[in-house]
Order: C-alpha cells, then structure tokens, then sequence
C-alpha cells in the first residue's frame, strides 16, 4: 500500500518550483563555475527549478535549461500561495518542502569520499593559519584600533 501511494504521489514531488534570480547570473551547461556559459540570466528572471546537485539548481528559462548556482535563486514567499496554488497542491507543497511550502538550503562545496579517504596531514598550511593566531592582549590592541568596545553576553541556551 505504501508502495502504491508513493508511486502516485512521485510525479507530484518531482514538479519543478518557481522560483526568480536575484542577480544576473550565469546559466551553464553543466553543474560547474568554468563549464560552457549558455545564457546570461538578468535579475528577477523567471525560472522553474528542478534537480539539485551541491551548490547548482537545474533550472528551465527563457526556452533554456542549464544550472545555475543555487545561492542566485529565491523562491516563493514563506507561508503565502503560490500563483495558482489549490487548497490541495498546498498540502502537497508542505509534504514536499516543509511547512511553508519553501525550500531553505544553503550550497557548500564540499570534500567526496575520495579525498576524504586520502586525506593527509600539511604542515605548511597550518604553518600558515598560525600566523593569523593572536593572544588576548593582541585582540584587545586590535579592537582598541577599531574604537571597539568589550561587552559582556551571556552564554546562550
């Protein structure tokens, strides 16, 4: 039975999302900053948003379909319909997308398996990030420069 719902609700959840850019961006042919540029996208274009794959959105445009990076989309407003949204289609925004019918990730390109796994030790970079170290009295010189000021901030919960 489970089965049997989850293959009637799939078509569902695979529809692309609305969603605007908000900046011009680069449409690419492929999920990568240095592949084929197809179109550039000025800001508040129209697109439907589809697959995800790190920190690019496969996106439909102006005739298009290419990926774009996923932090140059906004998507609906939270807690408002989209245009054209039924009393039913929102339920089915909120099983696919939580419950504002809005997706909220943020890309990072991180390390695969791979590299993970092969992972080594380099002295030489963290030679390098020690130097940007500081002691108390060097943090307090620094902040004295910037006409900072110490407050005391409880610990939060």
């Amino acid at each position: 039975m489970k089965l049997l719902l989850a293959l009637l609700l799939s078509p569902l959840l695979a529809w692309a999302e609305p969603a605007m850019t908000i900046r011009a961006a680069e449409l690419k042919k492929q999920p990568a900053v240095d592949a084929e540029t197809l179109v550039e996208l000025p800001e508040n274009t129209a697109v439907d948003a589809a697959e995800r794959k790190g920190g690019w959105v496969r996106v439909k445009a102006r005739g298009t379909e290419g990926w774009i990076k996923m932090l140059s989309l906004r998507y609906g407003n939270a807690g408002v319909a989209k245009k054209g949204d039924s009393g039913i289609s929102q339920v089915f925004n909120v099983a696919r997308t939580g419950s504002s019918g809005t997706q909220v990730t943020t890309g990072v390109r991180g390390l695969d398996e791979n590299q993970l796994a092969n992972a080594q030790p380099n002295p030489n970079e963290l030679a390098k990030l020690e130097k940007f170290a500081t002691d108390e009295k060097g943090a307090a010189g620094f902040a004295a420069k910037g006409k900072l000021t110490a407050t005391a901030l409880d610990y939060p919960k």
